[in-house]
């Protein structure tokens, strides 16, 4: 009979619930499935006061994180303003838990907290692509990946949705059999378990797909040089086509020209810097290739439609076209117990 591993949940306020769900559902079939107790699970808040969900549900967890007891693997579920969740006392706890060689992990955009704890130095890493770019200016120094989701020794981090099912189905397997993991793969009716070298979807693929390789190239390309914007002769030479080839692919296939193209990018970047740090304007502008302020602020509002110091303080409101589209409404009525055999909240629907 396989040993239980225990397995904690921190939640912070905001967190994602859709991530929490897919991380947890293979655990609970991993059990059903095999008829042992492969896996217990408990959820934990900084305080063990109850947390609410970027959904607006309300949790109350089992424990505080330090009356948790035994912990194998800490799985850190983060949300939207997960830099809101840093304390001394967590980042001291996270450092602990590393001492004692307790494996770490974050789902959505817990790898924020991780990060700030220094748990993650000399570790590959992800997050959710939107809290990527803040990420990078926070965080230089470690190995960030725009991969699903990466496990790396005794670390693993996964972006958002339903990606951390992929990545606990991966470890499932890796801890007791393939035959397990594509079981739970066809009870949750998942087509086939994502790697996690694959990337995070982008806009542009979802624009073009991978017919377009040259294109995906200068895209790339632009992504890496938003500080220091390469010229457009310079990107057509690097992917081997000439300038006006570059030109039609955008024209045909994004329906704007390379520069403007280009231009969107740092814009965004910049947006989500503005939203999601404390980096002044200046500091802003500089990081996204905008030789001064006055041209930056220009540009952002011509695109957002308000300047950038009104956006930082919440007076605006996003356009139709920055709205991604909805996915159809997709009923999942889930219920998630504890190690004891308790529910920790009551069946919902999202």
């Amino acid at each position: 009979m396989s040993q239980t591993q225990r397995v904690g949940f921190l939640l912070v306020d905001n967190f994602t619930m859709i991530s929490l769900a897919s991380a947890i559902e293979p655990l609970r079939m991993a059990n059903q499935l095999s008829g042992q107790p492969l896996y217990e699970w408990v959820m934990l808040t900084e305080t063990g006061q109850p947390v609410r969900a970027s959904d607006n549900i309300m949790v109350t967890p089992d424990h505080g994180i330090h009356d948790c007891g035994h912990i194998d693997m800490m799985l850190l579920c983060g949300g939207v303003g997960v830099a809101n969740a840093r304390s001394r006392n967590l980042r001291a706890w996270l450092q602990q838990l590393a001492h004692r060689r307790i494996k770490l992990g974050a789902l959505c955009t817990g790898s924020y907290l991780l990060a700030d704890a220094g748990v993650l130095t000399g570790y590959r890493c992800t997050l959710h692509w939107e809290y990527m770019a803040a990420f990078k200016e926070a965080f230089p120094q470690l190995e960030t990946s725009n991969a699903l989701y990466c496990i790396d020794r005794d670390r693993l981090t996964s972006s958002g949705g339903t990606v951390p099912m992929d990545m606990m189905l991966h470890l499932i397997e890796k801890e007791h059999s393939s035959a397990l993991s594509t079981a739970i793969c066809d009870m949750f009716l998942c087509e086939r378990i994502r790697e996690g070298q694959e990337e995070q979807r982008v806009p542009l693929r979802h624009l073009v797909g991978s017919a377009q390789p040259k294109l995906a190239e200068v895209v790339a390309l632009m992504e890496a040089n938003l500080e220091e914007p390469i010229t457009l002769d310079e990107l057509a030479h690097y992917v081997g086509l000439s300038r006006r080839q570059v030109e039609r692919l955008f024209q045909r296939h994004v329906k704007c020209s390379p520069s403007r193209y280009y231009l969107n990018l740092r814009l965004k970047r910049a947006r989500q810097l503005l939203r999601q740090t404390s980096y002044s304007i200046i500091e802003i502008a500089t990081a996204c290739g905008f030789v001064s302020t006055p041209h930056f602020s220009k540009c952002y509002r011509e695109n957002f439609g308000v300047p950038p110091r009104d956006d930082r303080c919440g007076r605006s409101a996003p356009k139709a076209e920055e709205i991604a589209p909805v996915m159809p409404e997709l009923e999942l009525n889930i219920r998630l117990e504890s190690a004891r055999g308790e529910p920790t909240f009551a069946s919902v629907t999202l």
